[in-house]
């Protein structure tokens, strides 16, 4: 289905090739870079006028500053409980990261949170949004996040079980198991919440995913 959609990894092969696969967030560029890439996947992060605050950009440098040296890198299935627990602590810290201020005070939210995570160990993090998260957990706090990962883990487990640990080749995109994991979610869940997926009359035909 993934593999069907229209440009499905445009953007994450753009993120890729600006960062050198390695994102650090102690660079201005990069934390401009990580924006544009959230809003691409939907996160619609207001961007700064010229003169105005930059709260996402100050909210993550701080985050990346206790966090970055701490998220653990291996791939999900390697996971150990203690990686899983600084993880969901640094998500539950990023999503609570300010990135509008003025009228409406906003955070970066869990989704947010959950797909910056991904792109800072796409091979270790397997992120979630909305509909995904109520529909398994019912919850979306550091909590929900660790058993979604422990979740993550054991299916990743029984995939390479079965099928091996070539799931790039396998899938014939340069994508992560952990990505695969979340599409399959995707499709699952968010666009199943969505409408008739199967069918043009399903939500996410409208919104230009019909591939």
């Amino acid at each position: 289905m993934f593999n069907g959609f229209a440009n499905a990894d445009t953007s994450w092969l753009r993120l890729n090739e600006e960062t050198r696969s390695a994102i650090d967030l102690s660079q201005a560029a990069h934390r401009a870079i990580l924006l544009r890439w959230l809003n691409s996947w939907g996160c619609r992060i207001r961007y700064p006028r010229e003169g105005e605050p930059a709260p996402f950009d100050d909210g993550v440098r701080h985050w990346w500053e206790t966090w970055g040296a701490t998220l653990p890198s291996v791939d999900l299935v390697h996971l150990t409980d203690a990686g899983i627990d600084t993880a969901a602590k640094a998500y539950a810290d990023l999503s609570g990261v300010v990135v509008s201020t003025g009228r409406t005070r906003r955070t970066l939210g869990p989704t947010a949170a959950a797909k910056a995570l991904y792109a800072l160990r796409p091979n270790t993090i397997i992120p979630w949004d909305a509909a995904i998260a109520a529909a398994i957990h019912g919850e979306r706090d550091g909590a929900a996040f660790s058993r979604h990962l422990r979740l993550g883990r054991t299916w990743a487990a029984a995939v390479i079980a079965e099928a091996g640990d070539e799931i790039p080749a396998l899938v014939g995109r340069p994508v992560s198991l952990a990505k695969v994991l979340d599409e399959y979610l995707y499709v699952v869940f968010t666009m199943g919440d969505a409408g008739d997926w199967g069918t043009n009359s399903g939500g996410w035909w409208k919104n230009g995913n019909g591939g």
